[in-house]
């Protein structure tokens, strides 16, 4: 068909158009219905497809961690439980206050039995208080020979109650060597001292808002 021949076609009578012209307004037809479902109806619903997608793969990725984290429980708590017996085994070190004194006299011998000579050995006068747990200073100086110094460190080590020595320093004498160093000692704190130690550190908190 040519250009003149559509132009003659009465839009009124469609029924008695050639076949060619009715598959074309057909097809027209066709072209814009779909065009039409997609703008007001498809597109909104293919977006809430989409959204419906990302949320079923964040889901799916939150079910496998909690999957993941179920299958591994049972290595968590055997951890935490193995966690808490070495920190009961590390409290155990720690002396209570009424221990304290026998272990100070524990760290005087160690020094005696060696031969060493105490010129000093002062306790601070004040612990200072971490969480659970107290910290006191001892300024000690001791004199003696050089391997008579190292074995009292390593009998200082294997004391059944945590002992370190710190600020180390070794100067020259008459008699060999003098150690000037800290120890340290610490002891757990009881549930009074821990109780009030917690209500200081409240009201400290509080006093400052």
């Amino acid at each position: 068909m040519t250009l003149d021949d559509l132009r003659r076609l009465d839009p009124k009578k469609i029924g008695n158009w050639p076949i060619l012209p009715k598959l074309g307004v057909l097809l027209i037809t066709l072209i814009l219905l779909v065009f039409a479902s997609y703008w007001f109806d498809w597109q909104n619903q293919l977006e809430q497809i989409g959204t419906e997608k990302q949320k079923e793969g964040q889901l799916r990725t939150a079910y496998l961690d909690k999957k993941k984290q179920a299958i591994d429980l049972p290595a968590y708590r055997k951890q935490l439980e193995d966690i808490e017996k070495q920190f009961g085994a590390l409290l155990k070190q720690l002396p209570g206050k009424s221990e304290m004194d026998a272990l100070l006299t524990d760290i005087n011998q160690a020094g005696l039995g060696r031969g060493l000579q105490f010129e000093l050995f002062k306790p601070a006068t004040s612990e200072t208080l971490r969480d659970f747990y107290a910290e006191l200073p001892i300024t000690i100086k001791i004199t003696g020979s050089y391997h008579d110094l190292g074995a009292f460190a390593s009998d200082v080590g294997k004391l059944s109650r945590i002992v370190t020595l710190n600020d180390i320093a070794l100067t020259s004498a008459k008699e060999g060597l003098v150690l000037d160093a800290t120890a340290k000692t610490f002891r757990y704190l009881d549930e009074e001292e821990i109780a009030a130690q917690r209500k200081t550190a409240t009201v400290a908190k509080g006093g400052k808002k």
